[in-house]
């Protein structure tokens, strides 16, 4: 069996998952891939760092006095936690909206607790539940700040999301006109480019300086920093963007994505990788992920205890024995010169 990711039940593998990769330097340079490295893919969440850009940009973040983990929670797949809602909620009132304006809709948390404990009290799940709440948040503060109106923020019409545009086209090197456009799970504008493309834009956020103007790269550094130093923002308790920026303390900048999607920006380095998963699995993504960072001689043994659930993905069964493991079975392939 020679898929990339094998799932193991025991002994057998039981199942596979196929994957692309893209490793970039802030240059634009392909350094390492596997698949295709150019697959059109929509990266979903893992462009949240780039659409919070305008935040900044605009001077939102600073009139409304943003703390550096309010950022963080602008680029956010949150978990519905505690710290979550109540930033949320904190950033809304700000800005003198109310939870309704924002039009994310809503689902079941991650956070079972916090589920658990709404049920109990009788209460209902609203849309700051939403792991986007927290763009969606951001983005009615930008339209606030510049009197844009707030109920069509979502539309690709709408001057945010015209800014968004502009950023991602910037900072990933793709001509607006080339980016596919769709809609993502929450409502916003969802943007199709290549995957060696995404990671180009995660190669600047980790190394912005010289590659966009001045101000630009003062609000990724700006950003990539408070997603480095408040990794529970951008994800939460026992997740795989939490924890490895944490393990990394400073030199990784993570954001997965739906859809078996996971990007990742090296800071020491200054490159971008991106990681897609054929069939959506995100099982399959941060083992992938890691397997990436092996092979590029990223981390050391504290980091890889640290991580090891991660590195093989435990196969838990209903009474949560382990029963098999996720594993990776790939080599990077280095771009020909």
């Amino acid at each position: 069996m020679s898929e990339a990711i094998q799932v193991f039940r025991g002994n057998y593998v039981e199942s596979t998952h196929h994957i692309h990769v893209a490793v970039v330097d802030y240059t634009g340079k392909l350094l390492y891939s596997y698949g295709d490295p150019k697959r059109l893919t929509f990266a979903r969440s893992a462009m949240k760092p780039f659409q919070a850009v305008p935040i900044v940009e605009t001077g939102t973040a600073a009139s409304f006095g943003y703390s550096a983990s309010e950022i963080a929670l602008s680029c956010a797949s949150h978990s519905g936690e505690t710290i979550h809602r109540e930033a949320v909620l904190d950033i809304l009132e700000r800005a003198n909206l109310e939870e309704d304006d924002l039009l994310c809709g809503t689902h079941v948390p991650r956070d079972k607790d916090s589920y658990i404990e709404l049920i109990k009290a009788g209460g209902e799940l609203t849309p700051v539940f939403s792991n986007c709440s927290g763009k969606h948040s951001s983005m009615l503060a930008t339209a606030v700040h510049l009197h844009e109106d707030i109920h069509t923020y979502p539309q690709i019409s709408h001057p945010v999301q015209q800014r968004v545009l502009n950023v991602i086209a910037e900072v990933c090197s793709i001509p607006e006109e080339q980016i596919g456009l769709s809609v993502d799970g929450c409502g916003l504008p969802v943007h199709q480019i290549p995957l060696c493309n995404t990671a180009l834009g995660f190669a600047r956020l980790a190394h912005p300086g010289g590659t966009v103007s001045v101000s630009r790269a003062e609000a990724l550094e700006m950003i990539r920093d408070a997603m480095m130093e408040h990794p529970e923002m951008v994800a939460g308790k026992k997740r795989f963007d939490t924890d490895i920026m944490r393990a990394f303390n400073g030199n990784i900048v993570t954001k997965v994505g739906a859809e078996g999607v996971q990007c990742m920006g090296i800071v020491d380095r200054g490159i971008g990788i991106a990681i897609k998963i054929e069939d959506g699995s995100d099982r399959a993504s941060g083992v992938a992920a890691m397997e990436v960072l092996r092979q590029l001689g990223i981390g050391d043994e504290s980091t890889d205890e640290l991580l090891k659930d991660y590195i093989h993905a435990p196969v838990l069964n209903a009474r949560n024995v382990k029963i098999g493991v996720v594993k990776a079975n790939f080599v990077l392939d280095p771009a020909v010169i």
